[in-house]
């Protein structure tokens, strides 16, 4: 019997677990999985802790979620195709919950398909390797709670860390001796360490539009938002103020590089991530930026140079955890040898088909229905339960349209889920008004 190693347990990685259970109840004989997880539960980015930094073991905080966040994005175009909702509330719910509530959703799934015995909680993985002559892999593993070190040979490793945990830092003049909080969004935690104060956001990212915005609905004074390409186009409140990139800081001024310039009290580097994989050895480690298509991954998943390794959820992404787990089952399938691979040419062929295509999108709209086309590519492979992938993307361009009607607005919208077809609540509270983001509250 192969042995398959997965590397973490957020939603990636509980979709690779859950992937594999599936096929066991249908009959059929899975590897031996074990799956080495840093955090003590799974769940993944969407644990919340207060923690920065390092962990009490002393490694670096995984976790880049904050107090008071709410989905950004239609919970209806997340759905998992064979647990809705629906079927874990009990009743249709508002599209945009909160933290908590998509927590225990995800949660939800993975208790019930009985797959926790595979996880090693309190285990990070260190050190990646492949023998060419056993054609193993070698993954040691630390042990966080006894600080101990232990290596297991595997068939195949699944990397299903994700990519936003390591962030990426600009450094801008005068930031070593700038009189105020210079944070990155990896490390914000709570808006309302921000009240009463004049905040300078750098990015026009989808963090970056959170972020300023939970900053201003829990009473901060101004939000300065800084763009490097363009603004973002939205219709802020009075208290925003969109300005190209800034150039340097003086003491606590900001300036920028139309020549403008700004008191800032505090400055959020909403910055992006990195795709960084220390534990895995060169010949095995991915390299890319935030793109919607990755190179080197056939079908979005396989290593090209080595292909019993995969990668999860590497894309940039507007679709998520249905996505990650087509992407699963694939991988699933290819392990089981259900799915035979074409020759490392023809994967390469295919890759550069998608590169092409995705150098020619020319905003958003092109970019969700290129990953909806990517999905339905897998789909069609897989024995995952159908989805209604185009009708997700329609949904995804009804939440666009509500943005620019109202980015801070936008969640006062309800959507039809297109797992049952019911139309789905409006929140019984609008969002600006929503002070208490616990899951008692939003589903009362």
């Amino acid at each position: 019997m192969s042995r398959v190693a997965v590397i973490g347990a957020g939603p990636c990685g509980i979709s690779q677990l859950h992937a594999f259970s599936s096929a066991e109840k249908k009959g059929a004989e899975i590897p031996e999985i074990v799956c080495y997880e840093k955090q003590s539960d799974w769940g993944g980015l969407w644990n919340y802790t207060w923690r920065t930094g390092t962990d009490q073991y002393g490694e670096p905080v995984h976790g880049s979620m904050y107090r008071y966040l709410w989905s950004n994005g239609p919970k209806e175009c997340l759905e998992f195709a064979d647990y809705s909702f629906e079927e874990h509330f009990g009743r249709a719910i508002p599209s945009f919950p909160p933290r908590a509530v998509l927590t225990d959703y995800i949660k939800g799934r993975a208790e019930a398909s009985g797959i926790r015995k595979y996880c090693k909680f309190n285990h990070t993985a260190h050190w990646v390797t492949y023998d060419d002559t056993s054609e193993k892999f070698s993954v040691t593993a630390r042990n966080l709670e006894e600080d101990s070190l232990v290596t297991e040979q595997f068939d195949y490793v699944v990397v299903a860390t994700g990519h936003f945990s390591v962030p990426n830092v600009p450094q801008f003049e005068g930031f070593d001796t700038f009189n105020g909080r210079v944070l990155h969004a990896h490390d914000f935690r709570d808006a309302r360490e921000f009240e009463g104060l004049d905040i300078l956001v750098i990015g026009t990212s989808y963090s970056a539009e959170d972020i300023a915005s939970q900053c201003h609905k829990y009473g901060a004074k101004s939000l300065t938002i800084s763009h490097r390409t363009a603004p973002t186009g939205f219709h802020w409140p009075e208290s925003f103020e969109e300005v190209p990139l800034l150039t340097r800081v003086e003491g606590k001024t900001a300036h920028f590089k139309n020549g403008a310039s700004k008191e800032v009290d505090a400055i959020i580097l909403c910055t992006g991530y990195l795709h960084h994989f220390p534990f895995m050895d060169l010949p095995l480690r991915l390299r890319t930026t935030n793109r919607m298509w990755t190179p080197n991954l056939y079908q979005g998943v396989v290593w090209n140079d080595n292909p019993k390794v995969m990668y999860l959820g590497m894309q940039d992404q507007y679709y998520t955890f249905n996505m990650f787990d087509v992407q699963a089952w694939y991988v699933r399938d290819v392990i089981m040898e259900r799915i035979e691979l074409p020759s490392i040419a023809e994967m390469e062929k295919d890759n550069a088909t998608w590169a092409e295509r995705e150098a020619t999108l020319a905003d958003y709209e092109q970019a969700i229905y290129f990953q909806a086309d990517y999905i339905e590519v897998l789909l069609n492979q897989v024995d995952y339960p159908k989805f209604d992938v185009q009708g997700m993307a329609d949904t995804f361009m009804d939440w666009e349209h509500h943005k620019h009607d109202s980015i801070i607005g936008y969640r006062d919208n309800g959507h039809r889920s297109l797992v049952t077809n019911n139309m789905q609540p409006v929140h019984h509270t609008l969002w600006l008004e929503a002070m208490d983001d616990s899951m008692e509250s939003y589903l009362s």
